[in-house]
């Protein structure tokens, strides 16, 4: 439900010489230890802890040792759960963003969990940080869209039968798979 609901808001960084805005396009759920592709389900240390909640903080961590990756802790405590951020519409900070990512294509900045952290300037440190607006790195309410796609998460290969991945239908800026059905708002 939260991974849906976050479509349309917005994600922004104020540091590192500017202030950057993205419109989120483009999230997948993770959840209870029950999900075969949730950290959760595999261990319980170190940064995971985080996904047991308080709602609403960062969960941050490397893929593969090379991305930074975006997650909104969403549940209770005691209870799992987290979206990960996997695509923006960039709305402000632009000439910021082409800055770090080191390029100019608009549609290619944030289509992607590393590439919007590296837009952003989203870093590991940022993990267990609240993402009250007011801070360095804020949530915000925005536009939702008018249309919302679903279909399975990418790069796992475990649980894909959940069709947990949500998408503004027709963005340009989603990161890839443009696949999935749509559903009714």
């Amino acid at each position: 439900m939260v991974a849906r609901a976050l479509l349309g808001c917005l994600i922004g960084t104020d540091r590192d010489g500017g202030s950057t805005v993205g419109r989120i396009v483009e999230t997948e759920a993770y959840g209870a230890p029950d999900d075969p592709a949730s950290h959760a389900a595999v261990r319980r240390t170190g940064r995971v802890t985080s996904m047991w909640g308080p709602p609403g903080v960062a969960y941050v961590y490397r893929s593969y040792g090379l991305h930074t990756m975006l997650n909104v802790v969403t549940e209770p405590e005691d209870v799992t759960g987290a979206v990960l951020i996997r695509a923006l519409e960039p709305v402000n900070g632009l000439g910021t963003m082409r800055v770090r990512r080191g390029m100019a294509d608009d549609r290619l900045l944030c289509a992607g969990p590393g590439r919007l952290c590296q837009a952003l300037a989203v870093g590991l440190d940022d993990h267990g940080r609240d993402l009250v607006p007011g801070g360095d790195l804020w949530l915000a309410f925005g536009t939702p869209p008018t249309g919302v796609t679903t279909g399975s998460r990418i790069g796992i290969t475990r649980g894909l039968d959940r069709p947990w991945r949500f998408f503004e239908t027709g963005s340009r800026f989603v990161s890839a798979h443009r696949r999935g059905f749509a559903i009714a708002d």
